[in-house]
């Protein structure tokens, strides 16, 4: 059996591979820790891990999800729902959100698989939002929470809706 809790510092040393800088980690640690969880197995091993933030305003105001991830050796036994679960939970209960958003390359079908059956949807397509190498599209995913009776937040038929890394919100 397997432990989901807060991020500490201290999980910084057990990561094989950072991807991003310590300071980005600590602040979100800082800023949004009831967001950051990790999962570790009875062993004391570093399973994975999902950060997220608050953000937004008035009906944009919204849970984020910037990473999640799951060591390989522990894929494919559902703890990114667990995990998943949790940010979505704190998002709607302590931070009052609207949705939960996330981004994700298009081309990657198995991640945009899993969140659609986590109930995310496309709410549109961000044109080399990945910029670099790949100059890649972002699928902007969502999933409306509970305050969101109408389901004013999310859209059919997303993934036809472009736009520009520029023209996104401020909040993004």
């Amino acid at each position: 059996m397997s432990l989901l809790r807060r991020f500490k510092a201290t999980d910084l040393f057990e990561f094989n591979n950072v991807y991003y800088n310590i300071s980005f980690y600590l602040q979100y640690l800082a800023r949004w820790p009831d967001l950051f969880s990790v999962q570790i197995s009875p062993h004391d091993r570093l399973m994975g891990y999902v950060m997220g933030k608050a953000e937004g305003t008035g009906k944009n105001w919204h849970g984020h999800v910037t990473a999640i991830t799951v060591a390989p050796e522990y894929r494919r036994l559902g703890l990114a729902d667990g995990m998943m679960n949790l940010l979505e939970e704190v998002s709607e209960k302590t931070y009052n959100g609207w949705f939960v958003d996330l981004y994700v390359r298009h081309s990657n079908a198995v991640a945009i698989g899993m969140y659609r059956k986590f109930g995310y949807s496309v709410y549109r397509r961000v044109r080399n939002y990945y910029s670099g190498v790949t100059n890649e599209d972002a699928y902007d995913m969502r999933k409306p929470l509970s305050r969101d009776k109408k389901h004013e937040t999310i859209r059919e038929n997303g993934e036809n809706v472009y736009v520009d890394p520029e023209d996104l919100d401020s909040w993004r």
